[in-house]
């Protein structure tokens, strides 16, 4: 659903972000923390020398090389990745919003830097959506996977909601802190360049659709259960998100 110039960089940073991912949430036959470490090591040469042995590492640093993706970004990300190698809890929204600036808000960033090929001005202007938009990604992700990440990873991200007793009312704070962030994406959408508007539109419908799901069922099932859009909808959701792109209704 991206233009085919660029498609491949986006391709090069999901890879970098999937991989890092996946050390620290189900590498758990290994010492995820040694790993993590060596991953580390290899960006760093990667960046540095311009090449990797790790083909998914000499993807990603080709990529932050030819956009000019700001070190600052990465950084931030693998702070947030290395949280989930020990932090369970986030009790204080201070650290709630670092963990989702590095571990989504900058991936949003990442991408933007392709979107706008180096377009400054425009990048400084879609800056606040992309973030916002990465957040209410996250934040759906975090509503969904709510029991596998408390039963499986012990992990709790939403500060001052306790998990085990999630309620209606606590639900429908969270459900409205997401709405706010996905309007304030979607502004930005309709600001895209033609390459990757069709994409990241799609993208922004389809969490929505998820996020409605959510909001629909009840506390306790979210908690025993992990809500999903089924295939047939997300075809339905696809076919009208390609309709409205090519009628120029965005």
């Amino acid at each position: 659903m991206l233009a085919p110039a660029i498609r491949q960089d986006i391709y090069n940073i999901y890879g970098f972000v999937r991989f890092a991912d996946e050390i620290v949430d189900t590498f758990h036959d290994y010492d995820k923390e040694k790993l993590f470490s060596y991953f580390e090591e290899d960006l760093e040469k990667a960046l540095q020398n311009k090449i990797s042995l790790n083909p998914v590492l000499n993807s990603f640093q080709h990529t932050v090389h030819k956009y000019a993706i700001p070190r600052e970004l990465i950084g931030a990300f693998m702070k947030s990745m290395k949280l989930d190698l020990y932090k369970k809890e986030y009790t204080t929204f201070e650290e709630y919003n670092e963990y989702i600036y590095g571990s989504a808000d900058v991936v949003g960033l990442m991408c933007l830097k392709v979107f706008v090929n180096g377009n400054d001005k425009k990048y400084d202007e879609l800056k606040e959506s992309a973030m916002r938009l990465g957040s209410a990604f996250q934040k759906v992700n975090f509503l969904r996977d709510l029991k596998a990440d408390y039963e499986d990873l012990n992990r709790t991200y939403f500060p001052e909601t306790d998990l085990s007793c999630l309620n209606e009312e606590s639900k429908q704070q969270i459900i409205a802190e997401i709405e706010a962030d996905f309007d304030a994406g979607f502004k930005g959408i309709l600001k895209l360049p033609l390459e990757a508007k069709f994409g990241v539109y799609t993208a922004y419908v389809y969490y929505k659709k998820l996020l409605s799901k959510l909001k629909k069922t009840s506390s306790v099932e979210i908690k025993n259960t992990r809500i999903r859009v089924p295939d047939y909808e997300k075809i339905g959701l696809l076919a009208k998100c390609y309709l409205n792109y090519r009628l120029n209704l965005l």
